[in-house]
């Protein structure tokens, strides 16, 4: 296949780009900076030289958004959502102009969009989508890609949670961390955490693209979120680390204002369950994350 990844230069950009490459698709990244042969410039805000790429795509994924790895002043939240609205919505003048569009539109979206959950699980038919700052990005994000219908081509949005790989994300942080000593519970430890693990990301991905019968919204999540305590635990276990430091909340509100993040992500119970993925008939090969570790660390 043909597949178009729009904002591919990032963590999940690359590892969707090797294991679509491998897997023998063509693969284009649309990037503000090109430097390989399979790379074009775009923007992200404007019309150019790139709207031919789409022409006769099987696939167009939108990986394109400012981090929300930073702090949530005035400039940053406008970036973060002026940087997910207005490529989206370029994609969607694109695919207007295009004679033979891309058959399928992979827009990338977050599991934040659920409300902080500790026992209820959020899947897409019974979560609970709530109103603060985070959340309402994401609903802002959905409603500028399902604004549209576009003929003949079929639309999903990926309520991605924590991706886990060696190469990039959040996951190398936790484990230096860890190794500092620091490894302990965040806050009261109880709030959940959904991860996936980065090869059952790209294989999701895959397999969504090949499935014609999943449109709208899905939750791209392990099957089994985990509490932040025995998440810590079980990755200090397998990293051979006797003791890990907790950090109450207060800590890492101050800690955040000094590196430039916010403790929301840590803090937030992401307590999401793939019940589309699954009914579809996608089979995780990290659905635990004794499993999703024992690969990762090996």
């Amino acid at each position: 296949m043909k597949i178009i990844i729009a904002g591919g230069s990032g963590f999940l950009g690359n590892a969707l780009e090797k294991y679509l490459i491998e897997k023998k698709h063509q693969v284009i990244i649309l990037s503000r900076n090109p430097t390989k042969q399979n790379q074009v410039y775009w923007d992200a805000n404007s019309l150019g030289n790139w709207v031919s790429e789409l022409e006769n795509a099987d696939a167009l994924i939108n990986m394109t958004g400012k981090s929300v790895d930073c702090r949530y002043n005035a400039s940053n939240r406008k970036q973060i959502l002026a940087s997910r609205i207005n490529s989206t919505n370029i994609l969607q003048e694109a695919i207007d102009k295009c004679k033979c569009p891309p058959k399928v539109w992979l827009n990338a979206s977050s599991a934040t969009i659920y409300i902080h959950a500790e026992t209820q699980l959020m899947d897409e038919e019974n979560g609970i989508i709530g109103d603060d700052f985070s959340m309402n990005i994401c609903k802002a994000w959905e409603a500028a890609f399902f604004k549209k219908e576009s003929t003949n081509v079929r639309k999903v949005a990926l309520r991605t949670s924590i991706v886990l790989g060696n190469d990039g994300g959040a996951f190398q942080k936790i484990k230096s961390i860890s190794r500092l000593g620091l490894g302990g519970k965040q806050g009261h430890g109880e709030q959940m955490m959904s991860w996936i693990h980065i090869e059952d990301f790209c294989r999701a991905v895959e397999y969504i693209i090949n499935d014609e019968s999943i449109v709208g919204a899905i939750n791209i999540t392990a099957p089994a979120p985990i509490k932040n305590t025995d998440f810590m635990q079980q990755l200090r276990k397998l990293m051979s680390i006797p003791f890990g430091i907790s950090s109450p909340v207060f800590i890492l509100e101050l800690a955040a204002i000094f590196i430039g993040t916010e403790a929301e992500l840590l803090l937030k119970s992401r307590n999401v369950y793939p019940k589309k993925l699954l009914g579809s008939g996608f089979k995780f090969r990290f659905p635990n994350i004794e499993l999703a570790f024992d690969n990762l660390l090996s």
